[in-house]
């Protein structure tokens, strides 16, 4: 094994692990173990994590293609839409693991001469080269994605609706949508709110050993209260949206002062109801498994990912 496939076998086993936390852990309006929600079960994401991170991984594929092929296995498994937010935002960052220069990828796992966290500026650094290189094959292949897909409250758009074919790349078309996807926004700034929010309040979490779930639920949680999320406003309005995120912003305080705050009857009963009045926070929770599966890739040792094999491989 070569070092690029060791790098994408650590990729695929760091994927698979958020995705697993994603439902593993209680997330207010999201899908879990705990609690069935939207019509949907745990073991429906579990299911399509395992079928998508093959194509998802797969060496030398664009990243369009990886979309693509990565949602066709999981309707093909669960017949429904779990995973393309998830899918949309890890596409590059699997893509990126192939672009690490020679020896950058020791410096992601490591830390530094101080002991402080490694920087993620070599992971960082492939992405955008990832992003720049997005052209119009991989918007067509994202388009005929979503299209199968098939996400709820997606609505239309004047300029590269996703129910025509597009005339620019991926990362342009993505740029068109900023403004109202949380999702399409990491396209167009660098991940600036993964690495920017998402890692540093998954890092704070981690500092103070407030414990696994609780690290989810804080990264969860800060996005949450960061900005509305995006799959509540398009479906339900920005008021409604607005509401949930004032309610974010108010436990994401509680956490500060007690991390075992998620394990509340109170926090069980909001989750309760967002769901019982449909609310999800799909975007939300899309961009927390991002997150973790990008700590995972930089920090596997302190979140307890179990690597089988080195990133220079065997």
């Amino acid at each position: 094994m070569d070092a690029i496939d060791a790098r994408l076998a650590h990729g695929r086993a760091a994927f698979l692990w958020a995705c697993g936390l994603d439902v593993a852990v209680r997330k207010p309006g999201n899908v879990s173990r705990h609690s069935a929600g939207h019509g949907m079960q745990a073991q429906a994401f579990l299911a399509s994590a395992e079928v998508s991170a093959g194509p998802l991984f797969a060496r030398g594929v664009p990243v369009g293609e990886r979309i693509e092929a990565a949602v066709a296995a999981t309707r093909a498994a669960v017949g429904c839409n779990t995973n393309l937010g998830i899918l949309l935002l890890c596409a590059p960052l699997a893509s990126a693991l192939e672009r690490l220069k020679d020896g950058a990828q020791d410096g992601i796992v490591a830390f530094d001469s101080r002991g402080d966290p490694p920087s993620a500026a070599p992971l960082a650094g492939a992405l955008q080269a990832v992003l720049a290189d997005l052209d119009i094959d991989d918007a067509r292949a994202a388009y005929r994605a979503i299209a199968l897909a098939n996400p709820g409250g997606l609505g239309r758009s004047r300029e590269q609706d996703v129910a025509a074919a597009p005339t620019i790349d991926l990362r342009s078309a993505m740029a068109l949508a900023a403004d109202r996807d949380s999702i399409a926004r990491q396209y167009a700034d660098d991940y600036a709110g993964v690495f920017d929010c998402g890692l540093a309040a998954l890092r704070v979490a981690r500092l103070t050993s407030a414990g696994l779930a609780a690290a989810v639920q804080t990264v969860f949680l800060a996005y949450l209260a960061a900005w509305p999320d995006t799959h509540i406003v398009r479906k339900l309005g920005f008021a409604a949206a607005q509401t949930v995120t004032t309610e974010a912003a108010a436990w994401l305080a509680r956490f500060d002062r007690d991390p075992a705050a998620g394990e509340s009857p109170a926090f069980a009963e909001w989750d309760e109801g967002l769901k019982t009045t449909g609310i999800n926070p799909g975007t939300t929770a899309d961009l927390t498994v991002c997150t973790l599966f990008a700590g995972a890739l930089l920090r596997p040792e302190v979140i307890g990912l179990r690597v089988a094999e080195s990133w220079h491989g065997s």
